[in-house]
């Protein structure tokens, strides 16, 4: 039975300034700052965690070069730093991640459901926001969302590797 438990998010836009993994972290502190519980430690799925004074919330300049402004964390000013475990493949090993996994996969699933109302060419529906063939020609078709990623390169299918 879960004590507490929130999903944190972040827009594509914040994912295009800081790219995917710092947002994905950022994602992490705004799930934990929406607890009604303080957690003693943190269970990571993966290999990579930084706590927040560590989290690179800046993005480039113009020049593309040197850092320019920093970006809102969102995270209340009195965040702690929470002790922290990475555990590759932690679904499989512990069910509190595994329930993670599944509240997080879900919250995502619905969000796709409801965007596919509002933007119906996507097939968010069907494709969850995955690079299908579909969804690569409606974006060629009528350009991309504000809920699309504009660092994500979507490669003609011309030229994807061929393993023969």
């Amino acid at each position: 039975e879960a004590l507490a438990w929130a999903v944190g998010e972040v827009t594509a836009q914040e994912i295009d300034k800081l790219n995917i993994l710092n947002a994905s972290l950022l994602a992490m502190h705004r799930a934990v700052a929406q607890l009604k519980l303080r957690p003693e430690h943190l269970l990571i799925d993966g290999n990579r965690f930084r706590q927040p004074a560590q989290l690179q919330l800046h993005r480039l300049s113009e020049d593309g070069k040197s850092k320019a402004t920093a970006l809102q964390s969102g995270l209340p000013d009195d965040y702690p730093e929470i002790p922290a475990t990475t555990i590759v493949k932690g679904d499989g090993k512990f069910l509190s991640i595994a329930a993670a996994s599944v509240l997080a996969k879900t919250y995502r699933d619905d969000a796709m459901l409801a965007l596919h109302e509002q933007f119906p060419p996507y097939q968010w529906n069907e494709n969850k926001g995955y690079p299908t063939p579909a969804h690569r020609r409606a974006i060629a078709e009528i350009g991309s969302s504000p809920y699309h990623r504009l660092s994500f390169r979507l490669l003609d299918e011309d030229d994807q590797l061929s393993l023969f």
